[in-house]
């Protein structure tokens, strides 16, 4: 069964996908924010009927004390209408520093600037996907 992650953010929506065994996270996609959320769930659509993806999870960001700030209630919404739209199984994952990691990772492998600002959403999809397989695994 494969698994779609995705780290929304007000600009930007990194998406990754696992393979079929459920084992690793891959960056497949980042899309730029459009006026009007339909359009952003219809290429998230399309994405998930092209992985053939049955369950998604979308990073919910926490505060450090694990309480859920302005930001937490925006990604609650749009994992709804994820939900509603797809009508698939829409579950969410602590994303605490998942940004913050992708950027250290690539920092880490010498990728430029400019380089980072284009794969660092697909990168932090990546990363909450994994954690989540990984706690899930067998």
């Amino acid at each position: 069964m494969r698994i779609m992650g995705i780290d929304f953010g007000d600009r930007k929506i990194g998406i990754a996908v696992s393979d079929l065994l459920g084992w690793t996270a891959q960056g497949v996609d980042t899309i730029v924010r459009q006026a009007g959320l339909e359009k952003d769930l219809d290429k998230i659509k399309a994405i998930a009927q092209k992985y053939e993806v049955e369950k998604i999870v979308v990073g919910l960001p926490r505060n450090m004390d694990g309480t859920t700030g302005a930001q937490g209630a925006k990604v609650l919404a749009f994992a709804d209408q994820v939900h509603r739209h797809l009508g698939l199984p829409v579950e969410t994952w602590d994303e605490r520093l998942s940004t913050v990691a992708a950027e250290r990772l690539l920092i880490s492998a010498d990728v430029s600037r400019s380089k980072r600002r284009k794969v660092i959403d697909k990168m932090a999809a990546s990363i909450i996907l994994q954690g989540y397989l990984d706690a899930h695994a067998g």
